[in-house]
């Protein structure tokens, strides 16, 4: 139950500033121990299904709240979301894993391997394109269809065929992309809910297929 967190962020959004924020800490504070409890029961309960998970701490998966300005035209001082990655070897390193997104009123329960470097890119194109038949049957299933009906994210794909791939290849539209992501929204009401945690976890749980294929591809 994230009712207080959704408070604050929405308090957030409209005072994004350094004197709000630090004369609202002891909301942030505990608004940010709300989520890391929730984090912590996630890891648990992917952990049923997801061995790697098991092992793994809340710091491992969540974000700073502080933005980095240095680089951005937008300096806006802090992130009007909270998010956490769970994966194997924690949110550092760029393997495929599940993730929960909170954002009053732009929440998303998600999985699978963004924007991965050069290398690992190529090596998830190569396991798509030679287990095709394989890949169709993880995201053909009811349970993934029920749960993720938009299917994998079409959005951050190239305009043309990748080097070595011809464009009448059966799988060319997943061998575009640059990120192998499914989501689901989840509204805010939801995420009031005292059952949140067990409907993510559901959901979470048909993503493992889909993130042993692109694991098993960068491994």
């Amino acid at each position: 139950m994230l009712s207080n967190t959704l408070k604050f962020l929405t308090a957030l959004e409209k005072n994004n500033t350094r004197p709000w924020f630090e004369e609202n800490r002891s909301m942030y504070e505990s608004t940010k121990l709300e989520f890391e409890n929730i984090v912590g029961e996630l890891i648990k309960g992917i952990s049923e299904f997801d061995k790697d998970i098991a092992e793994l701490q809340v710091k491992n998966c969540t974000f700073r709240q502080y933005r980095d300005v240095r680089f951005s035209k937008d300096k806006r001082p802090y992130k009007i979301n909270m998010g956490a990655y769970f994966n194997k070897g924690g949110k550092k390193i760029n393997t495929a894993g599940y993730y929960f997104h909170l954002e009053p009123g732009k929440s998303i329960v998600a999985g699978g391997l963004w924007m991965p470097e050069r290398d690992h890119l190529s090596r998830v194109r190569q396991e798509i394109d030679y287990n095709y038949p394989d890949w169709k049957k993880i995201l053909n299933k009811a349970e993934f269809k029920k749960s993720f009906p938009d299917g994998v994210s079409m959005d951050n794909g190239l305009i043309r065929p990748p080097k070595k791939y011809d464009g009448e290849n059966p799988a060319i539209k997943y061998l575009k992309l640059k990120s192998f992501i499914a989501r689901k929204p989840i509204n805010d009401s939801e995420l009031k809910s005292a059952t949140l945690v067990k409907y993510l976890v559901m959901d979470l749980k048909t993503l493992k297929p889909f993130v042993d294929f692109l694991n098993r591809a960068i491994e």
